[in-house]
């Protein structure tokens, strides 16, 4: 008998991959043995590569006129599917032949966590915890650039990995905040001898830069070193995690790491880390209401910080 075939249309966002990353473990005990093609956008893409079960990846790259959602249903259409799970909502899912669909529709949308959102949408009666599948590939690629500046600066030490960027607008806290925080941290003997690490894509340079230049001797660059795997396998070598509203916020909480995510004008009861050892920081923290990111203090992220290393870091070890 051939192993079930399972289509899965997640979305061309890193964080919305993450939130919905435990569809995959939900499809392997619902169908035993299932052959699953991921269809995604390219950043997530590479989060796939070593998930169990997952035979090929599609990446979506968007086109014009949903140009994007023919050329997946092309590759889709001469295969009879045991099952589509669609968390986009497209169309498609109803125009290729399945025994079973199961798509997204806003009804679904009832003011739960995105986490048990997708759960229920899976039958699931308990959360599917989002999952990191690292590969030996991802960690060598994190070590390659993380190894060498540990050896050359002023010790190992414990690490602490920032996210300054969220390319959605209004969700960055500003750049120059970034440093002044590290400045901050420097500081307090909870943090002595500490590393601090910037991570991102290419094209988040700019917004961590006044982070790494306080840091100095003590920054591990990796920002634009690698894709969002790499990224992923050097977020577990820290130790905490700071990080705007962003995937890299969801990867750090689904990877274990305590957890801090910086919130604007965006939901941070919808949208917040998953997991025990997360925390959340907002620009207003009435649920309901908002203000903008630039609002956030950093006193307000520092004494955010601390608690997080004093939950999580004082008197024990990793």
């Amino acid at each position: 008998m051939s192993a079930p075939k399972v289509l899965f249309v997640s979305s061309n966002r890193i964080g919305d991959c993450v939130i919905s990353s435990g569809v995959i473990r939900e499809i392997g005990r619902q169908l035993p043995g299932a052959a699953i093609t991921v269809a995604c956008g390219r950043p997530p893409a590479p989060f796939f590569r070593s998930a169990p079960g997952v035979e090929r990846v599609i990446i979506l790259d968007k086109k014009k006129m949903a140009g994007h959602w023919f050329d997946l249903w092309k590759q889709a259409r001469s295969i009879r599917w045991d099952l589509v799970v669609d968390i986009r909502g497209s169309a498609l899912s109803y125009l290729i032949p399945a025994k079973r669909r199961v798509v997204y529709n806003r009804s679904w949308e009832t003011g739960l966590r995105k986490v048990e959102m997708v759960s229920r949408l899976m039958g699931s009666d308990t959360p599917l915890d989002p999952e990191i599948w690292l590969d030996d590939r991802a960690r060598a690629e994190a070590a390659a650039v993380i190894d060498p500046q540990l050896a050359a600066g002023p010790g190992p030490g414990r690490i602490i990995a920032l996210a300054p960027i969220a390319h959605q607008p209004g969700k960055s806290w500003p750049a120059d905040r970034w440093g002044e925080l590290v400045a901050r941290l420097m500081a307090d003997p909870r943090f002595e001898g500490w590393r601090f690490m910037p991570v991102g894509g290419p094209g988040d340079r700019p917004p961590a830069t006044p982070a790494l230049e306080t840091a100095g001797n003590r920054a591990i660059d990796f920002v634009g070193k690698g894709d969002i795997l790499a990224s992923a396998a050097a977020i577990d070598r820290a130790d905490l995690f700071v990080g705007n509203d962003s995937g890299l916020m969801h990867v750090s909480a689904a990877l274990g790491r305590p957890t801090l995510g910086l919130f604007g004008p965006t939901e941070w009861w919808l949208y917040g880390p998953w997991g025990p050892k997360t925390r959340t920081v907002a620009s207003n923290e009435t649920r309901g209401e908002f203000a903008p990111i630039e609002a956030l203090t950093v006193d307000h992220v520092f004494d955010a910080v601390l608690a997080l290393h004093d939950d999580f870091i004082a008197g024990e070890g990793r």
